[in-house]
């Protein structure tokens, strides 16, 4: 029996039992577990960096490229971007942007990246569609118009699906703001979704929007800027002397148009709107515009007529580059309509998404430090 006893005695003496002898932890010791590895982010434009979005409630699905899964619980996620392409709906190339900016930032881990693909292979557009892929119309999915293949749904439906996904607490506990912004036509959606979401007021996580570059907005009235007294002098194109009064006020109805009778239409102006707006009333659309967070992100050296700028009468209402109309813009809501919408220059950027998406200003709007 001694002898049995004696290799626990010595087990005991040197401090170690056989597991079924070990005692509780006390109130001052904690049984230790393996920490939870944060998952790894998808930082490439491929196929694994992708995921289908139902949109409407039906069959049809519209592509994103995601750094993180959008239905994986994830504790680390505090901020959300949701980037949309240009006019070549080129959304690979605005997701690696994006990336690009959000890695600068140090936010890889802490910040969810979407790009949006909103393909059209009708009307001039020729994109490959996988199955039940939504065809969106080729022009009018800046301005929230019907799909081609699915005309229960609209472009900002497909928005509101993002949005909706990003807000639940169950998936994303963390999150604490979201930023909806677009580059070029991807502006246009900006600035006309920003206005007239209609999942803006029911998320519980503050949204703000960030309009970069557009080449025109939806005016809320048909005023229109007179000239340099609606812009700052280095906002117009060069040589650009505008046919005015010294005096003349900064914005002013445009009344017949002077034969640009499409100008106060859809979507440059408020009339006649069509597709998700066409529900709300002009009065809830003018105050949901001034309520809510805006900023408009402008290159400095945007003032040239390139890269797909818009010539028509109706954009050359708005101003004579880019950056007039967004700084007259921004002008009219803060001073005619009582908002406080932001106004911010990037040095040395022009018509160029990526130089936009990875400039200080625009990281300190999109990953702004606690």
């Amino acid at each position: 029996m001694i002898r049995q006893l004696l290799p626990l005695l010595a087990l005991v003496a040197f401090g170690y039992a056989p597991a079924g002898a070990q005692r509780p932890p006390t109130r001052t010791q904690r049984p230790t577990t393996p920490a939870q590895q944060p998952p790894t982010p998808c930082t490439t434009a491929t196929p694994e960096c992708t995921e289908w979005i139902s949109v409407g409630g039906g069959t049809g699905r519209s592509l994103v490229y995601r750094n993180l899964a959008l239905d994986t619980r994830n504790d680390a996620i505090t901020r959300a971007v949701i980037v949309v392409h240009g006019a070549g709906r080129d959304a690979d190339n605005y997701y690696r942007s994006a990336l690009a900016g959000t890695f600068l930032a140090g936010a890889l881990q802490t910040a969810l990246v979407i790009s949006p693909r909103l393909a059209s292979n009708a009307g001039g557009c020729r994109d490959s569609l996988a199955q039940d892929e939504i065809s969106w119309n080729c022009n009018s999915w800046r301005e929230g118009g019907p799909s081609v293949s699915h005309p229960d749904v609209t472009s900002f439906d497909f928005l509101d699906a993002i949005l909706r996904k990003l807000a639940r607490r169950d998936v994303f506990p963390s999150l604490r703001g979201i930023v909806v912004t677009g580059h070029s036509a991807g502006g246009q959606v900006a600035n006309r979704y920003g206005m007239s979401s209609k999942a803006y007021d029911d998320l519980g996580v503050p949204v703000q929007f960030v309009v970069a570059n557009p080449s025109s907005y939806a005016w809320p009235s048909d005023e229109r800027p007179t000239g340099p007294a609606a812009w700052p002098l280095q906002a117009g194109a060069p040589g650009y002397v505008p046919a005015v009064a010294a005096d003349a006020p900064a914005f002013r109805p445009l009344r017949d148009g002077r034969g640009c009778t499409l100008y106060d239409q859809w979507p440059y102006g408020f009339k006649n709107r069509t597709g998700y707006s066409a529900s709300l009333s002009d009065s809830q659309l003018t105050r949901q515009l001034v309520s809510r967070p805006f900023t408009y992100l402008l290159g400095e050296n945007d003032i040239l007529p390139l890269s797909g700028f818009d010539s028509s009468c109706e954009a050359m209402a708005q101003g004579p580059t880019r950056q007039a109309r967004g700084q007259a813009y921004a002008k009219y809501v803060n001073e005619r309509l009582g908002g406080q919408h932001q106004v911010v220059v990037v040095t040395g950027c022009g018509h160029n998404g990526r130089c936009i998406y990875t400039s200080e200003p625009w990281l300190r709007i999109a990953f702004p430090r606690p």
